[in-house]
């Protein structure tokens, strides 16, 4: 798919995935779907990923259920991607692309429309984002070990209007590069309806936790 996909493909393209059950959240129905903010997306998905010595980016999961879910994106907008199995006795499993675009240097502050910010946010929150399965105690944290991104990442939630909390790390002495914040009590509901997830275990939480 080229750079300059229409608007008009993106909406059938969009159509196409909620038939088939593709799309791991009802919220993700309201969206465009178009390639910026694909892209915008898989960027913040990036920050679960890293570069091998062979020059291919490498996102790795217990689990396949999200890696397919980043192989729809990659071949939706014209990349290819592969999904195997990480040795023979570990449960986990890597997706590995060439995509150009990917960048872990991006800034999201040079994002322009509304649908990019958000698709960037939940990409991250799908990759460093934290919230409890179960318990009577619910939260959502952000973690990054670069604080500078997730300083970053405050802006863009403020400026679609979504309060955290102070970036602050737990215990230096432990890991100094352990950064943190948190989403207020009064800001969580927003957080679940504008940013969401695609993570099909986070989607799953949204549902049963926030009732969204």
């Amino acid at each position: 798919m080229s750079e300059k996909a229409s608007s008009a493909g993106n909406q059938q393209g969009r159509a196409s995935f909620a038939r088939k059950g593709k799309l791991p959240s009802e919220t993700t129905r309201q969206a465009p779907f178009s390639e910026k903010e694909i892209k915008a997306y898989l960027l913040g998905a990036l920050h679960d990923a890293t570069f091998s010595s062979n020059r291919r980016f490498r996102f790795s999961q217990k689990g396949t259920g999200w890696l397919k879910f980043l192989q729809m994106l990659f071949r939706r907008i014209g990349y290819k991607s592969w999904v195997y199995k990480e040795g023979k006795t570990r449960s986990v499993y890597v997706l590995e692309t060439l995509a150009k675009f990917l960048d872990f240097e991006f800034n999201p502050l040079n994002l322009k429309s509304r649908q990019e910010k958000i698709g960037y946010i939940r990409g991250f929150f799908d990759a460093e984002g934290g919230i409890p399965k179960n318990g009577k105690r619910f939260y959502i944290q952000l973690v990054q070990s670069n604080k500078k991104k997730l300083q970053q990442i405050k802006k863009v939630l403020k400026n679609l209007e979504i309060e955290t909390g102070k970036i602050h790390n737990p215990s230096y002495r432990v890991d100094p590069k352990y950064w943190r914040m948190y989403v207020p009590a009064n800001y969580q509901k927003k957080f679940a309806k504008v940013i969401n997830s695609w993570h099909p275990k986070k989607t799953k939480v949204f549902r049963e936790r926030m009732m969204i």
